[in-house]
């Protein structure tokens, strides 16, 4: 059983490849998708996706967006999608507190949104890139 992943940012396509299953973050929760899964359009909460290829699970932090699910398909349009080796922990550490910072100044409610996101996008990538050490 295999089905294609399409999963593109805007800066690039990240991966394009056949896979087993998928397994995103939806705001709903957790969702895993094999070949045949019915049809469905979601929306991506920031965390972790894994995807099964070769009998091999592998991993990207991703952000907010979009899936569009079909029998064959995974499409994931995505404003973030980084593997473990193109995290660099002390930035996103670094961004993290500044985005915590900025939640405790008086900050409108737009800021406040846009800050939040940063954070999940944050805590998405730290906790793939210290999942591997144990941390």
């Amino acid at each position: 059983m295999a089905m294609r992943l399409e999963i593109v940012t805007p800066e690039r396509r990240t991966f394009s490849d056949v896979v087993e299953l998928v397994v995103l973050p939806g705001v709903e929760g957790e969702m895993g998708i094999l070949e045949h899964h019915a049809p469905l359009v979601t929306t991506l909460a920031p965390g972790e996706l894994r995807y099964t290829k070769g009998g091999e699970e592998h991993e990207l932090a991703v952000g907010e967006g979009i899936v569009e699910i079909t029998g064959s398909s995974v499409a994931v349009l995505t404003d973030m999608a980084l593997n473990e080796a193109e995290i660099d922990e002390a930035a996103v550490s670094a961004a993290l507190e500044r985005a915590e910072k900025a939640l405790l100044d008086k900050i409108g409610d737009e800021e406040v949104a846009t800050v939040q996101a940063s954070i999940q996008k944050s805590m998405a990538q730290l906790h793939l890139k210290r999942k591997r050490r144990g941390i």
